[in-house]
This record gives structure tokens, sequence and C-alpha cells, in this order.
């Protein structure tokens, strides 16, 4: 699954997430290749109510031209 140069944007300056903490969810990931957002989660680095407005920016910008990140 993908992540996009615009998730992780919106994952530091919406949500306030700090690099280190995406750089490492960003190792986690290229080891499980899952989606990122669920990974955050799983990891205890965001709380459920950040990973639904995760998934509902998502769902907004799915039509744009980014490629679909989960």
């Amino acid at each position: 699954m993908f992540h996009s140069p615009q998730l992780l944007q919106y994952l530091e300056q919406e949500l306030a997430l700090p690099p280190e903490t995406i750089a490492m969810a960003l190792r986690q990931w290229q080891q499980q290749r899952g989606s990122l957002p669920i990974i955050l989660w799983q990891y205890g680095l965001i709380t459920l109510e950040q990973l639904d407005r995760i998934f509902e920016w998502l769902d907004q910008t799915r039509g744009d031209h980014l490629p679909q990140v989960l």
C-alpha cells in the first residue's frame, strides 16, 4: 500500500505529529507494508479520533490527484 507526500504533510501539519513519530511509523510501514494510518494507531502514536480524521481526509482527497493510500 502507498503513502503520499500529501498524507505525510497532513500528519505533520494538521495533526501536529512530530517528524520523529512519522519517521518511526514509516520504518514500521516498510517492514509491514500495511496501512500507514493503522500502523500509527496500532503503535499508539495517534488516537482513534485522529485515525478517523485521517480516514475522513483520505476520503475527501481520494478523488483528487492523490494515489489511493489505504
